[in-house]
């Protein structure tokens, strides 16, 4: 069993920056991939960014390519998404995710555990 609970997010300006952390408890997190997703008010939840158990793999959805970045310290149980140059399509609820898996996946159905949500809003 994993618990996981976001922090980190609030209002910014376009431009501006955010990092989001996921502080985790249980002692299989880190055997897990992670992930981010995303939620903005009237769409689907959505991938956003993915950390294999040992932080040697990520990928990133195509929007955020070069201004997100994941990371993870399995010492501190905790993983990070530093957001950079953000835009006002950024803004959304931002979800900390934990598969019961080592290998990513970009797929939301494949993610066991969830946190609560933490909101990032970008104005222009």
């Amino acid at each position: 069993q994993v618990q996981l609970v976001e922090s980190g997010g609030g209002s910014v300006q376009a431009g501006g920056s955010l990092r989001l952390s996921c502080a985790a408890s249980g002692r299989s997190f880190s055997s897990y991939a992670m992930g981010w997703f995303r939620q903005a008010p009237g769409k689907e939840r959505d991938f956003v960014a993915v950390i294999n158990w040992s932080g040697t793999t990520t990928s990133y959805t195509d929007s955020v390519k070069g201004r997100f970045t994941i990371s993870r310290d399995n010492a501190k149980n905790t993983m990070t998404l530093q957001m950079n140059s953000l835009k006002p399509e950024d803004t959304a609820v931002y979800y900390c995710a934990s598969r019961r898996e080592r290998g990513i996946s970009w797929a939301r159905g494949e993610y066991a555990y969830w946190g609560q949500g933490t909101q990032v809003t970008v104005s222009s």
